[in-house]
């Protein structure tokens, strides 16, 4: 059965540039043959919980001063109109045509770059509670046995104002954080990581929660954590990802 993610999506350029990380979802795609992917991304945050039914997402470039070739870039994956309107009688969410945007298809075009397995995109209802996350994720997890991969999109670390040059050195404050919720999860300790906020310098690295709730949803869909992969780009951004068993 397939895990649930959580992955760390970075800067858009990470679907450019050949950083450890960039080089981690190349392998990783190439040990999953999921049939379909649902995908929560830190960068559709909606107040109602929303599933796009598009059946041909269009590739959405929500960002600006980068390069023209990142702007060229195209994920044509097909979407999933029965899984989605599916989901929508399940979950009560609303169904609507949105594209994937960068927290979607940036990391998926590295996993599968063929585009080749259909997408689906779940919005993220930022202003649910943890614990409601959590449970959006419990009611994700028997999607796994039908050979669904549930994705949540986010990034460890988030704080675009300490951005500094790819290879910057790492504030102990992002390291003191990583280190928690990498302590946390591999103890099983479900109930601090649905107090987040309170762990050491949780507001320094996510002055806004929106980039660290996927990981909560990925944790409902799943059990046992594993961290596959740990980096850190632009001294504040923690580009770690971990499958739940």
């Amino acid at each position: 059965m397939l895990p649930s993610l959580f992955l760390s999506h970075g800067s858009p350029m990470l679907a450019l540039t050949p950083t450890p990380a960039h080089a981690f979802l190349r392998e990783l795609g190439e040990t999953l043959r999921p049939t379909a992917i649902l995908v929560v991304s830190a960068h559709w945050a909606s107040r109602r919980l929303s599933v796009s039914t598009s059946a041909r997402p269009e590739t959405i470039h929500d960002f600006g001063g980068f390069p023209r070739e990142l702007f060229e870039c195209r994920y044509p994956a097909p979407g999933d109109p029965e899984l989605a309107r599916r989901l929508a009688r399940e979950l009560d969410a609303v169904p609507t045509e949105r594209g994937l945007d960068h927290g979607a298809w940036v990391p998926l075009s590295l996993m599968f770059p063929e585009a080749d397995v259909p997408v689906v995109s779940l919005s993220l209802p930022v202003a649910w509670s943890n614990a409601e996350l959590v449970g959006l994720g419990e009611r994700l997890a028997g999607l796994r046995e039908e050979n669904v991969l549930v994705v949540g999109s986010g990034s460890l670390t988030h704080n675009l104002m300490a951005l500094d040059t790819l290879e910057a050195p790492v504030p102990d404050w992002v390291t003191a954080f990583g280190d928690w919720v990498h302590d946390r999860l591999a103890a099983g300790d479900r109930g601090a990581l649905l107090a987040w906020e309170t762990a050491p310098r949780a507001r320094d690295n996510h002055p806004s929660p929106e980039h660290f709730q996927p990981l909560l949803v990925a944790m409902g869909a799943g059990d046992r954590a594993e961290r596959l992969h740990h980096s850190v780009e632009h001294g504040a951004l923690a580009m770690d990802a971990y499958a739940f068993h």
